[in-house]
């Protein structure tokens, strides 16, 4: 079996600037702190980075808004950080807003290999502008397509050394969806334990979906 345990700088030594990053947490509870760290040592730039929010100032993807590595950011909102709200109306980066039930279900397209999603969200709004309408049973929705990343960066409160995921509470939330939606998948876990520790019926991540394990604690 692959040793998927490895050290925050190899797992991450392959992304570079420009990479599209998937960043789980919601307002950073389920975050991977260190792996956030880690991107940040790199020193690279223009990165499209996909997540709930923007994190707050200087927690979360609040680092890298603050640090000015971000190109593009694709959120659900940016509420709690004004500092992405500032940078946005100067021009220094790309905010595309998604309403969250939106964003979740274009990731779960993404990674289960569907073509898109019909959702009535958004219609009439600045959210259509650029989708096709599809109307349906005399009814109107909107096409939104599939989100996939390059890379996606997540937390796992308990992992085995194969990768199956326990997420503890509403440190699930985007967790799950975007373990499925990246080329290449590293987990933070607050904790490592040996294959069988976690019950079957805990897993709420396969390890299948996992590359890289790297050992750490997050605060969910």
């Amino acid at each position: 079996m692959k040793n998927k345990i490895v050290s925050s700088e190899y797992a991450l030594e392959k992304i570079q600037t420009r990479d599209s990053v998937m960043i789980g947490g919601f307002m950073a509870c389920g975050t991977p702190e260190m792996l956030v760290d880690e991107l940040l040592k790199k020193k690279v730039k223009e990165l499209i980075v996909i997540g709930n929010d923007s994190g707050t100032p200087g927690v979360g993807i609040g680092k890298l808004v603050k640090e000015g590595v971000i190109h593009k950011l694709i959120v659900s909102h940016i509420g709690l950080n004004r500092e992405t709200g500032e940078r946005m109306s100067r021009g220094e980066i790309d905010v595309e807003l998604i309403p969250q039930g939106t964003l979740a279900e274009k990731i779960r397209a993404g990674g289960v290999g569907l073509g898109g999603i019909l959702t009535k969200t958004g219609l009439g709004t600045d959210v259509e502008k650029g989708k096709q309408i599809i109307r349906i049973d005399q009814e109107d929705y909107l096409l939104e397509t599939p989100l996939k990343a390059k890379f996606a960066l997540i937390y796992g409160s308990i992992v085995d050394k194969f990768g199956n995921v326990y997420l503890n509470e509403t440190t699930r939330n985007f967790n799950p969806l975007m373990a499925m939606a990246a080329e290449t998948v590293v987990v933070e876990a607050e904790k490592v334990v040996d294959i069988g520790e976690i019950n079957p019926n805990d897993v709420m991540i396969p390890g299948i979906f996992i590359d890289y394990i790297v050992e750490g604690k997050s605060h969910g």
